[in-house]
């Protein structure tokens, strides 16, 4: 009897301190499991490859959940990482905000003339970014405390990707970086012969961007060494799209260009009315781009065959467009320079709805669970989508938690259980 009470006291001890570590491990299962649910938007363009392609749900309605003003215009484009919402101004505020109510969760703001333009991105629990006065900076995402910055030799616009433990960005003294995440130690630069506003795509080892210079560039991404590069004959402002070995950009020569990612040799050109600031979106066989802001802007969004870049469709809006196009499902969305934000069939082009605002649009749209995020030189960051957008998308992690107490609750449950039946079964029977 007393070997029962003792096997009976070690196998309740065991029990509370399995249930102790569960407890205690929880709230990490929880933000892991809550982090990996949504579909985010973790970069310019929404991936390395800068395809501006989400598989989320699309935002189907105009609806304004919530705007924010940050008081200053923006130029920058939003970053959706864990339900919210990282952006800059053109002030040199950076904010964080709640992805489900716009709420302020926090802000910093950075030293004068500190323009941003640049879009955050986020990895690893750091937001990477650059600014107007020269610097390109890393800040704790939970809080906004700069980590690290690095002074580079001119304003920067660009918008860094970080792939490897490595973050790539433009600058306007005409070099292309590649700084370590951690450190924030230059590790090379590549000089090209203009600034350098394209932000950069990595893809398979592989640094591709433009230059004011005219041309288009492909370095090793580990050296910085050049292994091809393609003149056009105006500057490069656009960033590219590079999907299945192919490469697609726009130039202010008026043309979108499809190059062969590994050798640099043109597969085809598409030439429109306008030259081209606005980055392709490259989803299903097919090539999204808006035309620039111009003296005589053509004022179109076009849809290419990606593979021969034949117009499939255009839709005309009434001014330039500097923005450049998402696409979730069969929609796109884009923002244009006569202040609208606008969404399209995919497939043939049609309007499916447009929401006003009171300025310009410079910024991209992002799009993460339903629900389209993009800002406006009106000061403001809006959320566009239904009511249900977003809340499907991930669970709130004291949901989890408790789910996970409960389970293993069930389990030391179903242990005592087992053992008892097998306690039962070792006596003798009697006859």
């Amino acid at each position: 009897m007393k070997q029962q009470n003792w096997v009976d006291k070690k196998m309740k001890k065991q029990i509370l301190v399995v249930l102790f570590v569960v407890v205690l491990l929880s709230p990490f299962f929880a933000n892991a499991i809550a982090a990996s649910s949504g579909d985010d938007w973790s970069m310019f363009r929404g991936d390395l490859k800068h395809t501006g392609y989400s598989t989320t749900a699309p935002a189907t309605s105009n609806e304004a959940l919530w705007k924010f003003d940050t008081e200053s215009t923006i130029g920058a484009s939003p970053t959706i990482v864990d339900g919210k919402v990282y952006i800059a101004s053109n002030a040199g505020s950076i904010y964080c905000l709640n992805a489900k109510d716009g709420s302020q969760i926090w802000t910093v703001s950075l030293s004068s003339m500190s323009i941003v333009s640049s879009s955050m991105a986020y990895s690893e629990g750091r937001l990477y970014f650059g600014s107007f006065n020269g610097y390109v900076y890393c800040l704790d995402a939970a809080n906004g405390r700069i980590v690290w910055s690095y002074l580079t030799r001119d304003s920067i616009q660009s918008s860094p990707a970080v792939a490897n433990g490595h973050v790539y960005i433009g600058s306007w003294d005409g070099d292309l970086y590649c700084i370590d995440a951690l450190s924030g130690n230059k590790v090379w630069n590549y000089t090209t012969g203009a600034l350098v506003d394209s932000s950069p795509a990595v893809v398979e080892g592989r640094v591709y961007f433009g230059s004011a210079d005219k041309n288009f560039y492909c370095l090793d991404a580990t050296t910085g060494e050049k292994i091809w590069s393609y003149a056009t004959d105006k500057t490069i402002q656009s960033s590219p799209a590079v999907v299945d070995g192919y490469v697609y950009i726009g130039s202010q020569d008026s043309n979108i260009y499809c190059l062969n990612a590994l050798t640099g040799e043109k597969v085809w050109n598409s030439w429109i009315e306008s030259w081209v600031d606005s980055s392709p979106a490259v989803a299903n066989g097919y090539v999204y781009i808006g035309s620039g802001v111009s003296d005589t802007p053509d004022k179109n969004v076009y849809c290419l065959n990606a593979q021969t870049g034949e117009k499939v469709w255009s839709y005309q809006t009434y001014d330039g467009i500097y923005s450049s196009p998402a696409v979730a499902g069969d929609y796109v969305y884009v923002g244009g320079w006569d202040g609208n934000i606008y969404c399209l069939n995919a497939t043939d082009g049609t309007q499916i709805w447009i929401y006003t605002t009171q300025a310009q649009i410079n910024s991209s749209p992002a799009v993460s669970d339903g629900i389209v995020y993009i800002a406006s030189w009106d000061h403001n960051v809006y959320a566009l989508g239904s009511q249900a957008a977003g809340q499907s998308g991930g669970v709130d992690s004291w949901v989890i938690v408790v789910a996970i107490v409960a389970a293993a609750v069930v389990l030391a449950a179903a242990l005592i259980v087992l053992r008892g039946k097998k306690q039962g079964s070792k006596r003798p029977k009697h006859r």
